[in-house]
């Protein structure tokens, strides 16, 4: 048996329970000290208690119920805490509901058992003082009646800290489980023992004089007053600190994860520390900071699929049907023979492939202020001039698509390609359904600039562009690029005069 007990003594050590055991026993102490001077210096000196005059045997029982409220209050702070303790401990193995319920009332429950000590300790005393006077019998449940609210008081902020990590992990799934008093409950209580009560007893005292009731005048009030105005400062400095810390330790903290928010860090998080207002608050900040993770995301996905431009667009001014007429510069690019390619490549070298073709094609077009709208297969359709403003569209389409060709021809090697460049007016907007919609670029440069890009797989730079676009560009573009012979695309019905790049122009 003692081994055992000297086994679990060691375990304890590891553990927050001594951490506890201190404060309580403090808690204790400060309580008794309270308790005791109230009795000798906080009433009349006629009514006060003195040792001397305390039978030998009164104060033997003192001090034996001393020790065994002692050893009662050790055993059961550890019968209560042990299941806690060995649950967080090991709960990456094990989930016991009990233990979690435990420790979420657990600051609760050892505060009952000081409040249940004190009780018993004051019925002892006031009974014993009895026979002495009845007097003192009042006197001495007063005075324990005040040392139990400053224990419980104390005990209660000093434990519910030092269990903090316990009931962070206790609450992690279920924040409003635990049943602990709000800020504005632990606040009144303060009040309530450092001010109310020590105010109280002033005026109850001042009555009594008056009255009649305690035998003594206005100068021997002066000691008890002063004494119980010093008592209130002494206690208001030491639960004041208590209370600020159980309120400023969460508000830190809250504030700390709001500039990592504000940073752009949404992966953090606060520890639930109970189930008050500050617990609720912090509860909902994780559940805010998810949501905004979550909504990250699909804006990122989002911004993936539509472009990032056109998400930015959305969100700002919203989804509706319809479009705009804007001018926009429009790059058709296109795998010349992706038939041939999937027929005599694994599928696997074909995806790995075309992600290569759709890399490259993002990367230049967005370094030119342009977004790819489409993707259809192996071709890609991609916009300059909207959803946002490009003061020169047509001149910035026109350069992403001389670099186009270099930067696949150099990536994807002897892989053959077609790019079209048109330019002219265009609506623009979102088409579809209410449920389901997609941001397009619809009208002529659209379709030039497709068929352009057939014929282009025919021309030794593979790549033609309108005339057009070549006249709506700046100026220092439009001299990288030869105007040439007109045409009859197909499907238009009228004339297009073709541009071809000026070899080894560099605007």
């Amino acid at each position: 048996m003692p081994a055992r007990a000297i086994h679990l003594l060691r375990w304890l050590w590891g553990t927050p329970w001594p951490v506890l055991a201190l404060d309580l026993l403090r808690a204790h102490l400060i309580g008794a000290l309270f308790t005791f001077a109230f009795l000798r210096f906080g009433m009349p000196t006629q009514d006060s208690l003195r040792v001397n005059e305390i039978a030998a045997i009164y104060q033997l029982v003192f001090f034996a119920y001393l020790l065994i409220a002692m050893a009662i209050g050790g055993y059961a702070s550890i019968l209560l805490t042990l299941p806690v303790l060995v649950w967080h401990r090991r709960r990456s193995r094990l989930d016991n509901a009990f233990a979690r319920r435990r420790a979420l009332r657990l600051p609760v429950l050892l505060t009952l058992v000081n409040l249940v000590l004190w009780i018993i300790g004051g019925i002892v005393f006031a009974l014993l003082t009895l026979t002495l006077s009845r007097r003192m019998a009042v006197i001495v449940a007063i005075g324990s009646m005040v040392g139990a609210a400053v224990t419980c008081v104390l005990g209660y902020l000093q434990s519910e800290r030092v269990l903090r990590p316990i009931t962070a992990a206790a609450m992690a799934n279920n924040p409003s489980a635990a049943i602990t008093p709000s800020v504005s409950t632990r606040i009144v209580l303060f009040w309530l023992v450092a001010v109310a009560c020590p105010l109280g007893i002033i005026v109850l005292l001042v009555v009594s004089q008056k009255t009649q009731a305690i035998n003594t005048d206005a100068v021997g009030l002066q000691r008890p007053i002063l004494w119980m105005a010093a008592a209130a400062l002494v206690f208001g400095v030491i639960g004041l600190s208590r209370l600020i810390s159980a309120v400023r330790d969460p508000i830190r903290q809250l504030q700390a994860a709001q500039r990592e928010v504000s940073a752009g860090n949404l992966d953090t998080s606060v520890r639930i520390y109970d189930g008050s207002d500050l617990g609720r608050l912090q509860a909902g900040f994780n559940d805010m900071v998810d949501e905004l993770r979550e909504r990250q995301v699909l804006r990122n996905l989002f911004g993936r699929y539509v472009g990032e431009d056109v998400a930015r667009r959305a969100i700002e001014t919203g989804t509706e049907l319809g479009g705009e007429e804007r001018y926009v510069g429009v790059l058709f690019v296109d795998i010349v023979g992706s038939t041939r390619l999937a027929v005599n490549r694994p599928p696997r070298e074909v995806v790995d492939m075309l992600n290569e073709f759709f890399r490259v094609v993002v990367d230049v077009v967005a370094s030119h202020g342009g977004f790819v709208n489409k993707f259809q297969g192996d071709a890609a359709l991609a916009v300059f001039g909207a959803p946002l403003d490009l003061d020169d569209f047509a001149g910035s389409a026109l350069a992403a698509a001389r670099e186009l060709r270099i930067e696949l021809e150099r990536t994807l090697g002897d892989t053959d390609i077609g790019i079209g460049v048109s330019a002219g007016k265009a609506i623009a907007g979102h088409i579809g359904a209410e449920q389901r919609l997609e941001y397009t670029v619809i009208g002529d440069p659209v379709n030039e600039a497709a068929r352009l890009t057939e014929m282009a797989k025919d021309e030794p730079s593979r790549v033609l562009a309108s005339a057009r676009a070549v006249f709506l560009a700046s100026d220092s573009e439009a001299a990288c690029w030869e105007i040439g012979e007109g045409v009859e695309l197909r499907g238009r019905g009228i004339e297009t005069r073709l541009a071809r790049p000026k070899f080894g122009c560099v605007s």
